[in-house]
């Protein structure tokens, strides 16, 4: 069996920065351990598997390590892939998920996703998470992930995580956010369960950064980066229960993916 695949940078200001993922593209769902070890092998942060149905796609997130319920920078390369290489004409797209219907659409040369908002709620502090950050005491949220708030980009630059630490935590993922000098609030995301020690650019965590720095900062429409080596920026805005969540995308890489009889 043969597929096209796609290596597309999300997030991204050129090629080379933002967040890799893949995308195969398919003509009918593959067993979940066959797309689990086509993930393994591109060793990307997620490789996004797309299916064409009736009026619209469906699309699944494989990290290394195991499938997630939402990815927003490998759902924007995605949507980069149907817009720009299979022919799809229209300027808005939706793919059905495990997070319900996803919508994306095309402004000038930005694609913006629909995806829900999730606001960070207070709870418990996983025993060691702010030992392991390397953080002194100071309040915990979550909504997917635990989220935690520091006073400057600056401090979040120096942040130095141990990931060994990391991963021993009762946390699947965690958000590390402050306001930002040049944008309006900045983040970086570590995810060691998943096989990604730190993301470069994460779009799902933006369902949850954009409800929480619109009421505090008391404004709707935002700009971000997230501070990674390959760092990223993505233009935010609150809608009701909905964020939307912009950004460019480049191609670096398409070709086939031989799949073994």
């Amino acid at each position: 069996m043969r597929f096209p695949i796609f290596q597309i940078d999300a997030f991204a200001s050129r090629p080379f920065t933002g967040n890799p993922a893949a995308v195969a593209v398919l003509k009918n769902w593959l067993p979940d351990h066959v797309m689990q070890a086509i993930a393994i092998e591109n060793n990307l942060a997620e490789t996004a598997f797309i299916l064409k149905g009736q009026d619209s796609w469906e699309i699944r997130w494989f990290t290394p390590e195991l499938e997630i319920d939402l990815c927003g920078h490998a759902t924007l390369a995605s949507a980069f892939v149907v817009f720009n290489e299979l022919g799809f004409l229209g300027d808005s797209l939706r793919f059905k998920s495990m997070s319900g219907m996803l919508q994306v659409n095309r402004k000038g040369s930005d694609l913006v996703l629909d995806f829900p908002s999730r606001p960070p709620v207070s709870c418990a502090t996983p025993a060691g998470l702010l030992e392991a950050l390397g953080l002194s005491l100071r309040p915990v949220s979550k909504a997917r992930d635990h989220f935690v708030v520091l006073g400057s980009e600056a401090e979040l630059a120096l942040l130095k995580p141990d990931f060994k630490a990391l991963d021993k935590v009762d946390c699947f993922s965690v958000i590390v956010t402050a306001p930002g000098d040049s944008v309006d609030f900045v983040s970086r995301f570590f995810t060691p369960l998943a096989g990604i020690p730190e993301d470069p650019v994460t779009g799902s965590a933006h369902c949850t950064l954009i409800p929480y720095w619109a009421e505090r900062l008391g404004k709707m429409q935002m700009t971000a980066r997230q501070i990674s080596r390959r760092g990223g920026d993505l233009a935010c805005e609150l809608k009701g229960d909905r964020v939307a969540i912009g950004g460019q995308a480049f191609k670096v890489m398409h070709g086939e993916f031989v799949l073994p009889d």
